[in-house]
């Protein structure tokens, strides 16, 4: 039985032809540059001589009808036809919480395939391009998909769970999935083999090594724990002096929390000179800006404390290097990470500030901007849902976003009207019960 293998990525499409009774590999290759000027073939028939192919490719249907076409050659190809495949075999990066197994491909698996995109955006879109290419080209061979997550589907809750409210994993799916899943399920297997294991009775720590890492926990043959997830970190730096009149932020710490009649004049003399220079600098910006200079409102900024940090949010995605959490990086995230990297922590936070209080009777009350419309369709009924469960109240000036949703269960509008050029202004009241907006009694 011949079996085609293909793990199709964003631009690229590696594949092996394997013989499963022997476990043989007939050939092996990669597609290049999909969709980019300059892609070529590699094509590797075993005991042959590699082959590089230069080819235009628009998309992943005509890299597989390349692999087809290199694989049937009658000079170097493997395959006398077609119709010796019997099966085609998909690398799939995520399968969510849907699959904990291999799993023959159909259109009802393709629907589930799609649904964990969120979590997999820029891998599981390119992979359904393949089973669907594969489909078209290979009409009636059976195809099956094979998952990085599903291995680790055995993980406890204390696992896979994070340490955030557990409404944020029932509604966004935030979790611990893990990676590398075949590989963890192989290396475990084959280690107990080697050491004469009963499998369903080891426990064995499995590290896969490449150019992504993971490590795994195996007990008894199933994943009981792994490295891999969503992480954020913060981290902020006390900033260095700009010039030589001011101080460290670390030195001014210490002399602003040294005991009063410990401060020597020179210390207070330093402290002085720090401030008359972050303040003639910052006036001098407005100056230069012809900005109205507000002396309270510059002494303001200057005892701001936070300005004297430098603060820098990072992410690692899985098993990859923390990287600086920048606005590219940021708008690459699926609705889930975004939301859990912005207004899940922002909305935490206010929530502790507001159960701090002594007054527990006092209203929630948070003021939402219009950006707060640029979470996706699928989040922003969730999001909303965030902000009546903590029990906000929330006042918004918005020409996009009313928060007429299922998951808000009263608000009242006033929506202003002005015709063009006019000079007065209606005001138009409205209330939502959580199902339909309906027009106040004028």
């Amino acid at each position: 039985m011949k079996i085609l293998v293909i793990n199709c990525g964003s631009s690229s499409l590696k594949f092996q032809l394997i013989d499963s009774e022997t476990e043989a590999v007939i050939a092996k290759g990669l597609c290049e540059r999909i969709g980019i000027e300059g892609s070529k073939l590699i094509y590797t028939p075993t005991g042959g001589e590699k082959q590089e192919i230069e080819e235009p490719m628009e998309d992943h249907k005509k890299a597989v009808s390349l692999v087809i076409d290199a694989l049937t050659d009658k000079e170097t190809g493997v395959l006398t036809s077609l119709s010796e495949i019997n099966a085609v075999g998909h690398r799939l990066v995520h399968g969510g919480e849907k699959f904990a197994s291999s799993t023959l491909i159909n259109e009802e698996v393709i629907a589930a395939i799609t649904e964990c995109n969120d979590l997999a955006p820029l891998h599981n879109p390119a992979n359904l391009i393949g089973i669907r290419a594969c489909k078209e080209l290979m009409p009636d061979v059976p195809q099956a998909g094979v998952f990085d997550t599903a291995f680790h589907q055995t993980m406890p809750e204390e696992a896979y769970l994070y340490g955030i409210p557990y409404e944020y994993y029932e509604k966004y799916r935030i979790r611990r999935y893990g990676f590398h899943g075949t590989s963890h399920s192989y290396v475990s297997k084959r280690a107990a083999e080697m050491l004469g294991k009963d499998y369903t009775d080891a426990k064995i720590i499995v590290c896969h090594l490449g150019n992504g890492a993971s490590v795994s926990a195996v007990k008894n043959g199933k994943c009981v724990d792994t490295s891999m997830g969503l992480s954020f970190s913060l981290e902020w730096k006390p900033r260095k002096a700009e010039n030589d009149a001011e101080l460290d932020t670390i030195e001014l710490e210490q002399i602003l929390l040294r005991e009063r009649s410990l401060l020597t004049m020179e210390d207070i003399e330093k402290v002085a000179a720090h401030f008359r220079s972050k303040i003639h600098t910052e006036k001098q910006k407005l100056e230069e800006d012809g900005s109205v200079i507000n002396y309270m409102e510059l002494v303001r900024d200057v005892l701001d404390y936070r300005k004297w940090f430098g603060f820098q949010m990072y992410f690692r995605h899985g098993e990859e290097q923390r990287k600086p959490l920048t606005n590219a990086a940021f708008n690459r995230f699926s609705g889930g990470e975004k939301a859990m990297a912005m207004y899940v922590p922002l909305f935490t936070a206010v929530n502790a500030q507001y159960q701090k209080a002594e007054n527990k009777a006092h209203p929630r009350l948070i003021a939402l901007d219009e950006a707060f419309a640029g979470v996706d369709d699928k989040n922003i009924r969730r999001m909303f849902e965030l902000v009546h469960k903590l029990d906000f109240d929330y006042i918004m000036n918005s020409q996009a976003l009313w928060g007429c949703f299922e998951t808000v269960k009263g608000l009242r509008i006033a929506e202003l009207q002005r015709p063009q050029n006019s000079q007065t202004v209606s005001v138009i009241r409205y209330t939502w019960n959580g199902h339909e907006r309906i027009l106040d009694e004028q």
